[in-house]
């Protein structure tokens, strides 16, 4: 690909995701927009950049490239240790101090193919008990309506139950449906799936208690990660965790999120008056 025809892909990516397309990540481009080339008709890569150029913003091969190339790989329980926080370290904390009449909101920014809200819907089935009858609510947000689209189906093929997802919870929560699986229909209804851009205001989603944004910022230039920390900022309780990658950080960043201690990876909202004081 010619320097300036990367710097052109770049640039609207940039515009329409948020996605920061690296030199070393350029491989990707032809093994993901390939496809898409040949479903319009296109004989490379080339001709596709052409028709690129001269499309309208928030037309549908704008939308075709930009989901091709921000679709990311998810699998259930990814890194199990932040489950396994979510279980034992953020649950109890929320119910502890919250009424049983207040609802419990989780929102899975960049959800992927739904294998994150899905892991969190199965662990929240696990401690019905302790919820005794308290409505919880997980609302699942992306940018690819494909992808939302098989989050909603609920299905998934043999390898992706193999990765990752413990097999008493695929007896338990999955019916195999030929080569498929399909997840339990009361799971999928503790879910919402809304098409989402993270690089729009999300005030419209409402407020949450616990915001999965994992894996996502590294995508993202510092001021596109700022703003984004900043808005999840303004839709999170006061005592609400905010749950970032292993490779992700506020450091430098934001002065609006702290880490929580000994709990790597989660990270609490600075008092009003204490950010405040830093700035």
């Amino acid at each position: 690909m010619k320097p300036q025809d990367f710097d052109f892909l770049s640039g609207l990516l940039r515009k329409q995701s948020g996605l920061v397309l690296t030199e070393d990540k350029a491989y990707l481009v032809e093994s993901r927009l390939l496809p898409v080339a040949r479903k319009h008709g296109f004989a490379g890569l080339d001709p596709l950049l052409e028709a690129l150029r001269l499309a309208p913003a928030n037309g549908p091969l704008v939308y075709e490239v930009t989901d091709a190339m921000t679709t990311n790989e998810s699998f259930f329980f990814r890194d199990i240790k932040p489950f396994d926080q979510f279980r034992q370290f953020v649950l109890p904390r929320l119910l502890a101090s919250r009424t049983p009449a207040q609802p419990i909101r989780v929102w899975s920014a960049a959800c992927s193919s739904g294998q994150e809200p899905y892991s969190l819907a199965m662990i929240l089935r696990e401690e019905g008990a302790k919820l005794a009858g308290r409505r919880v609510e997980i609302v699942a947000t992306d940018i690819s309506r494909e992808m939302l689209e098989k989050c909603k189906a609920g299905l998934y093929s043999q390898f992706e139950v193999q990765r990752g997802l413990p097999v008493q919870y695929l007896v338990k929560y999955f019916a195999q449906i030929g080569d498929k699986w399909r997840i339990d229909a009361g799971l999928r209804e503790l879910i919402h799936f809304r098409e989402f851009n993270l690089l729009q205001d999300p005030a419209a989603l409402g407020t949450f208690d616990v915001v999965f944004c994992r894996n996502v910022l590294i995508y993202f230039d510092n001021d596109t990660k700022h703003t984004v920390l900043e808005r999840i900022n303004r839709l999170l309780a006061p005592d609400g965790f905010l749950y970032l990658g292993g490779a992700e950080t506020v450091l430098g960043i934001s002065d609006k999120f702290q880490p929580v201690p000994a709990e790597r990876g989660i990270y609490a909202r600075v008092p009003a008056a204490q950010s405040k004081a830093a700035s």
